[in-house]
């Protein structure tokens, strides 16, 4: 889903290769582009997330690492 906004007063929706001037479009399907944006905001948020979860694990990792070596 890619939502062009080129012309504020009359944006395009760009969906599977076809675009839809939003403003034609029913309520109904407006609310299911809103459900998709607010999807495609928390998968990115949640990606992010887990990116910084792995790193810090990789740093906690690593701090164990080097205090187990103090120990042999």
């Amino acid at each position: 889903m890619n939502e062009n906004l080129k012309d504020s007063a009359n944006p395009v929706l760009t969906f599977e290769g076809k675009n839809y001037l939003i403003n034609e479009l029913s309520n109904e399907i407006k609310e299911s582009i809103k459900g998709l944006q607010i999807a495609e905001t928390q998968l990115k948020m949640y990606e992010d997330t887990l990116k910084l979860l792995s790193i810090s694990r990789n740093s906690l990792a690593n701090q164990l690492r080097e205090k187990l070596k103090k120990l042999e």
